[in-house]
């Protein structure tokens, strides 16, 4: 299908971006989630505010205390990135899984996030590092902490004429010991279900824990009882099986021609041990 008419821009700055959005226009990152949204027309705004020429956001820098990774970083950069590697590796591992060599190399993480695909990888494994979302409007700058970004299917606490400039990765215990593990669908390699796990070990017992599932329901979760039922015990497998149940008990699990409501939630629990068991 051929997209809707629409006037395109290119943009040089942040600022720039923010000013050429008017009241109908959307940013394109990498396009790898735009472009087929246009196509089907899914989404028709009058302007195309295209930033992926804006250095200023593609940047990944290690600070003191976190990693800041720009909204244009690509998911290969991220996925070459040694800082990330040895700070927060479900990042890398992530990266690596999403979609193919072009897809890796166009698309970006502050694009996928503002998209919001359910069976993204991002969301889940920016849920269980901590993450949070750095935002600019044409009045300032903002912060979403990643817990409060992520509303519901393809819905996000990004409001209109704002732009994703970074997300900011603690460098905690938890994320040091990380890992994700995902069934992925092999045409698109989207999710059929993820899982994210990152855990602070102190003493020898579950200090932290943070779980968080994509691909299960209308949008990526923590699943805080798993969470709870490990911290305090040793990471061991046994621990590990008795502490993950239904991990998506209250969500209503999506079905499709991919997998079942039943198998889904089968595979849940499944990968969520496989997560959980990398950091062994």
């Amino acid at each position: 299908m051929i997209p809707t008419s629409f006037e395109y821009k290119n943009a040089g700055s942040v600022a720039d971006a923010i000013g050429m959005l008017g009241d109908d226009g959307q940013i394109l990152g990498g396009g790898q989630s735009l472009i087929p949204a246009l196509k089907l027309r899914l989404n028709s705004p009058g302007v195309l505010v295209d930033i992926s020429k804006v250095d200023a956001i593609k940047g990944i820098s290690d600070n003191e205390k976190s990693i800041t990774v720009g909204g244009g970083a690509t998911h290969a950069s991220i996925a070459s990135n040694a800082d990330l590697d040895s700070a927060a590796p479900m990042l890398v591992q992530a990266a690596r899984e999403i979609g193919d060599i072009q897809v890796r190399n166009r698309g970006t993480i502050g694009g996928s996030i503002a998209h919001a695909d359910p069976a993204a990888d991002w969301p889940a494994v920016l849920l269980a590092s901590d993450a949070n979302v750095m935002i600019q409007n044409k009045d300032g700058k903002r912060t979403v902490d990643i817990d409060q970004f992520f509303k519901g299917f393809y819905e996000t606490a990004l409001e209109e004429g704002e732009v994703i400039t970074g997300i900011s990765i603690p460098k905690s215990g938890f994320n040091k010991n990380s890992a994700y593990a995902k069934f992925k669908q092999p045409a698109s390699r989207f999710a059929i279900v993820g899982c994210a796990a990152a855990v602070d070990i102190d003493g020898g017992v579950v200090k932290e824990a943070r779980v968080a599932m994509t691909g299960v329901s209308e949008c990526a979760y923590r699943v805080t009882a798993v969470e709870k039922a490990l911290v305090g015990k040793a990471l061991t497998a046994e621990n590990i099986e008795a502490a993950v149940g239904d991990v998506t008990e209250g969500r209503d699990v999506m079905s499709d021609h991919y997998a079942s409501e039943k198998y889904r939630t089968h595979l849940a629990s499944v990968y969520a041990k496989r997560a959980l068991k990398k950091l062994l």
